[in-house]
């Protein structure tokens, strides 16, 4: 049983009782393998014990922490999402590197991969990034921070870029949806989205979107964050985050707007993932998603998927 149909058993109740909690994975803790057991039977601290999680699983790492400060707290309405990155230091972060053409990328989407939303928030002078915010259910949602802070690198001008996330929980009658089975083809906003190969864990495998209309190719995608198209992966029970970049940019003279959008994907482990395709045309962003498979789920200690 996966997260999403455990806290679903507890419906109700469970929300009700995290409803006014903001910033769950602070109270938590990082989800992932325990600490490797070092010499004369101490457990290892340190970087190195966070440099094989994936992506989003722990609100704190190397030094910097999400801070949630307001959020979504009643389904249906719009609201305030607020947070600011403290660093090493202690202190609010303000500086930070462009990264697809934005400073800042927030992913808010339900604990059951539903309701998916990339959301660009605005800084203030304090540090304190916000953006308006809706949930249109009831139930746990994660948030995600994708960011590059501008101090942070080797000192040759290599960036690590950092994802970090947190819970929060929205009150109501929690009803959580089950996972999509793995498609080829969605339909969305009267598109039609064609996805070939599969990602794959531990190495890099080829993801070709092919995006038409009313039977057509599109052929004039429009620029979305520097690309033709920006993928997210998460996979399925613990939401680990994965941020896949495009082959090619517009700019480079070999990279044509459409119909087929490509991408290098590499997930941590096998088992199910939900991704998240944004592309715009016609001045607007769709997103299309689809359930994947990377590697045999047994192997993973998986099953099928929403069980």
């Amino acid at each position: 049983m996966n997260v999403p149909a455990k806290l679903g058993v507890y419906g109700l109740g469970l929300v009700l009782a995290f409803g006014g909690a903001i910033g769950v994975g602070r109270l938590v803790g990082p989800i992932g393998p325990p600490a490797a057991a070092g010499e004369n039977g101490h457990t290892a601290t340190g970087p190195s014990d966070t440099e094989a999680l994936p992506e989003g699983l722990q609100v704190s790492e190397g030094g910097y922490t999400l801070d949630l400060l307001t959020a979504p707290d009643k389904a249906g309405a719009e609201a305030r999402l607020s947070f600011r990155i403290t660093g090493p230091d202690g202190d609010p972060v303000t500086d930070f590197a462009t990264e697809h053409d934005k400073r800042m990328h927030v992913i808010l989407v339900g604990r059951d991969l539903a309701g998916y939303q990339h959301l660009h928030p605005r800084m203030d002078d304090d540090g304190v990034w916000s953006v308006p915010a809706q949930v249109d259910t009831p139930g746990p949602y994660r948030v995600f921070a994708d960011f590059i802070p501008a101090g942070d690198g080797d000192g040759h001008g290599d960036r690590q870029g950092r994802v970090l996330g947190a819970d929060i929980a929205v009150p109501g009658d929690y009803r959580p949806a089950p996972l999509p089975e793995p498609a080829a083809t969605v339909e969305v906003d009267g598109y039609e989205v064609e996805l070939d190969g599969q990602p794959a864990a531990g190495r890099s495998s080829e993801l070709t979107f092919t995006v038409t209309k009313d039977g057509e190719p599109v052929t004039d995608l429009q620029t979305y964050l520097g690309a033709y198209g920006h993928l997210v992966a998460l996979r399925d029970g613990d939401l680990a985050y994965t941020h896949i970049h495009p082959n090619g940019r517009p700019s480079d003279g070999q990279t044509a707007p459409g119909p087929h959008i490509g991408f290098a994907a590499q997930v941590p482990s096998p088992g199910h993932y939900r991704l998240y395709l944004n592309f715009r045309h016609d001045g607007k962003i769709h997103t299309a998603e689809f359930t994947a498979v990377a590697g045999d789920v047994g192997e993973a200690g998986g099953s099928e998927p929403g069980h």
